[in-house]
């Protein structure tokens, strides 16, 4: 437990120097800041506002929905980032300096090099995401007067959407430099996110094998799916109209959800975790 504490910390305290909090917090900064600015206008906006005669549509649920959806994105955004930069040299950054040979030798050994920089960079990504999910939920509710049904559940999605971006990143660091990781795995994550962009284009043009390969592929990249999923619990006040307009969106509704898609999530975090191991040791350092 120890030598765990210890390599955690050593990746704590390199994210510091590198100025990686830093970045963060700016970044973050601004994006609530932004949220703030879009929440205070559009529920004003929305009040104003008077849906055509015939069109069952509950405008501060719709706002409201989209608008945490929007804060819920972000978080993930953020979260991805800041996992990224936390995990994207601990194998071939740290080998290239010369600082990971020291690490690696007994009784320290390298899968516990791997687990003790998997679970502190894990803690950081888990606590920055519910503390930010947080702040965005109390900004919608303070502009709009506006909470969803759902409030824990997507956060404790969001957190494991984030934990599985640190496993892929930290299988990435294994394999790959730290520059072509932080590529791969930023490209994933784009990935990840046009397959839910797909699966509400073919949701509206009821083309189920868009939907398909948009399922496939959230079941592939499973941050992707977690994240739909948070989407669906913040948008069950929806129905009707309302709902079936928030599912067109990018900020509302998920197509791949529940708990087969969580319990694949975890069982695709040891799988990660541990072909990282199996290669890092066999890896001539």
């Amino acid at each position: 437990m120890t030598a765990v504490l210890a390599i955690a910390g050593y990746g704590f305290r390199e994210a510091l120097r590198r100025k990686v909090f830093a970045v963060v917090v700016i970044l973050t900064a601004v994006f609530l800041s932004l949220l703030w600015v879009a929440c205070h206008f559009a529920f004003q906006h929305v009040e104003n506002m008077t849906p055509p005669a015939g069109v069952p549509v509950d405008k501060r649920t719709f706002a409201g929905t989209f608008l945490l959806g929007l804060a819920v994105f972000g978080t993930l955004f953020l979260g991805v980032v800041l996992s990224i930069f936390l995990t994207l040299g601990v194998v071939g950054g740290d080998a290239e300096r010369g600082l990971l040979q020291p690490l690696v030798v007994r009784p320290v050994g390298r899968a516990t090099l791997l687990l003790s920089r998997f679970l502190g960079a894990a803690a950081v990504a888990v606590v920055y995401v519910l503390v930010v999910y947080g702040i965005g939920l109390t900004i919608v509710d303070l502009t709009g007067n506006w909470l969803p049904a759902h409030k824990l559940g997507p956060a404790i999605e969001l957190a494991g959407a984030v934990v599985v971006v640190v496993a892929v990143s930290l299988l990435g660091s294994v394999v790959l430099s730290s520059i072509a990781n932080g590529i791969a795995v930023f490209m994933l994550f784009g990935a990840g996110l046009v397959a839910g962009l797909l699966a509400s284009i073919g949701h509206a043009l009821n083309s189920h094998t868009i939907e398909r390969i948009s399922t496939i592929a959230a079941w592939a990249l499973p941050f992707e799916a977690l994240y739909q999923d948070t989407l669906r619990l913040i948008s069950t006040d929806a129905t009707g109209l309302t709902s079936f307009l928030l599912e067109l969106g990018p900020f509302g509704g998920g197509f791949v959800h529940g708990w087969p898609i969580r319990i694949w999530a975890v069982g695709y975090v040891v799988v990660a975790l541990g072909v990282a191991i199996a290669v890092f040791s066999r890896k001539d350092l």
